[in-house]
């Protein structure tokens, strides 16, 4: 069975560090902005203005780290219903 405590601090933790660098990486270098809508996200819309603020990092690290937890939550109780 897999351990839910430590699936969720393993993915808290991993998504995290992957929102700060990609957060990161879009704040810093406004020009990349385009190229990942297009590649990484697979959308070419225009999103209007690009607000890059305190308040919508937290809002979004908020809202990944939510959606990271009830993934794995999810996953975890699947798995060990199915190894029952």
């Amino acid at each position: 069975m897999i351990n839910l405590t430590q699936a969720l601090k393993i993915i808290c933790s991993w998504i995290s560090i992957v929102y700060v660098v990609c957060f990161g990486g879009i704040a810093l270098v406004p020009s990349m902005r385009p190229w990942f809508m297009k590649y990484a996200l697979h959308t070419e819309v225009n999103i209007g203005t690009n607000i890059i603020t305190p308040a919508v990092f937290v809002t979004g690290f908020i809202i990944w780290n939510i959606v990271a937890v009830l993934a794995v939550w999810l996953y975890v109780v699947i798995n060990n219903y199915f190894k029952k």
